[in-house]
């Protein structure tokens, strides 16, 4: 049986280095005036869960789509990690990074969910992500690269809520997230994980 998420799913924005970096002079400007000094957070909602093979439909207003790969944390009782899974948390290309809007984040079908749930203690930050488009290469994301660590996103979110089994934390995108179009194929690859893919199909005429 292909894994689904059961509880909420959060995802943590600029978590690389890269992005943090490119997006840094931007961060004491207003609103806020000064960079964050806590993970930003979102939610992807139930609506946008899409299973490996799926085909996601682009609504007629979205041309395009970033593509967001990367590794969500399953919770488990008592605080725990119950294991790690491929994640493609596509969006609509958008210029706000502090509050996405919704309707860029929560499309149907716009959270491509990997099959299996991988449960041998793999360490994220050994993990680097491919992500193919029709077959050639379009990015690498290397885990190594978080600005914070499982442990450091799991130790400041305890500190306000409680992340109860079943929910899943995405650890973030890089910078460079490539586009994809209707009628392309997402392919995202990591070792030791089966490969995440789906197809983006245009609304019908």
């Amino acid at each position: 049986m292909s894994f689904r998420p059961t509880g909420t799913v959060y995802g943590v924005l600029l978590n690389f280095r890269a992005e943090w970096d490119a997006l840094a002079p931007q961060m004491n400007e207003a609103p806020y005036k000064a960079p964050p000094s806590a993970p930003v957070l979102y939610v992807k909602t139930a609506n946008t869960f899409s299973a490996h093979g799926s085909a996601i439909a682009l609504p007629a207003d979205v041309p395009e789509v970033e593509v967001g790969a990367t590794i969500g944390l399953v919770m488990g009782d008592a605080g725990r990690v119950d294991g790690c899974v491929l994640m493609n948390d596509l969006s609509v290309p958008h210029a706000n990074f502090y509050r996405p809007p919704v309707k860029a984040k929560c499309r149907d079908g716009f959270l491509g969910v990997g099959a299996r749930l991988r449960t041998d203690g793999v360490d994220p930050a050994s993990v680097v992500l491919e992500v193919h488009i029709d077959g050639e290469l379009r990015q690498r994301a290397d885990f190594s690269q978080l600005m914070h660590s499982p442990a450091q996103l799991l130790s400041a979110l305890g500190s306000f809520m409680t992340l109860a089994p079943g929910d899943v934390l995405m650890l973030g995108c890089d910078a460079g997230r490539p586009l994809a179009r209707a009628g392309q194929r997402i392919d995202i690859s990591a070792t030791g994980f089966d490969v995440l893919s789906s197809t983006l199909q245009g609304s019908p005429s």
